[in-house]
């Protein structure tokens, strides 16, 4: 079922949810629609799960990025790139942009949807304890401080993203540049 949930994924990067119609998946992938009722139970059945595809593929992409540009900090003297870099790669770019607004528009679905919201909170979390696992890291090195939890600081980078997420929608939102300047700073203040 993964070419529905694909082409459910693809109609909700586009367009709101409530104009997915399943006839129209079904003629477009091929699918029986009696299957797609069976095996996702309804109509918001199918949506929740192509979230919950799409919130995982961001989640899976942020890990790797997280991943590629720690590992490129070799001692404390790069550690202040790479957090320029992981700021970067978080904030700025329309296609950042996108990406953060998908991640928050799922959230904000999830909050009365109890099966999606149980679904992503999984995803959520190993996101969480990723970002864990790096800021325990760099307190192992000596590169941040140690008196603020690796959970907390977790949290904090997640914060920051949604944060920027809520400003997108301003009539003057902040440029790339000012914002990984000042995050850059907040960030560097947890430094050692």
């Amino acid at each position: 079922m993964k070419i529905v949930l694909d082409a459910v994924a693809q109609r909700l990067m586009v367009a709101d949810e409530s104009l997915i119609r399943i006839p129209e998946i079904c003629d477009a992938t091929g699918v029986n629609y009696g299957s797609v009722y069976h095996h996702f139970g309804s109509r918001e059945g199918v949506i929740d799960a192509a979230y919950a595809m799409m919130f995982t593929s961001l989640a899976d992409a942020d890990i790797a990025n997280l991943r590629r540009i720690t590992s490129s900090a070799a001692g404390f003297v790069e550690y202040p790139d790479a957090i320029l870099a992981i700021v970067s790669a978080f904030t700025s770019g329309v296609d950042r942009r996108e990406r953060r607004s998908l991640r928050l528009r799922i959230i904000a679905a999830s909050l009365t949807r109890p099966q999606l919201r149980a679904t992503i909170a999984v995803e959520e979390h190993r996101l969480t304890e990723e970002l864990m696992r790096l800021a325990q890291r760099s307190q192992e090195r000596g590169w941040l401080r140690c008196d603020l939890s690796a959970h907390s600081i977790a949290v904090l980078v997640q914060v920051l993203l949604i944060g920027r997420t809520i400003d997108d929608v301003s009539t003057t939102p902040i440029e790339d540049r000012e914002w990984a300047e000042a995050m850059t700073t907040v960030l560097r203040r947890a430094s050692s």
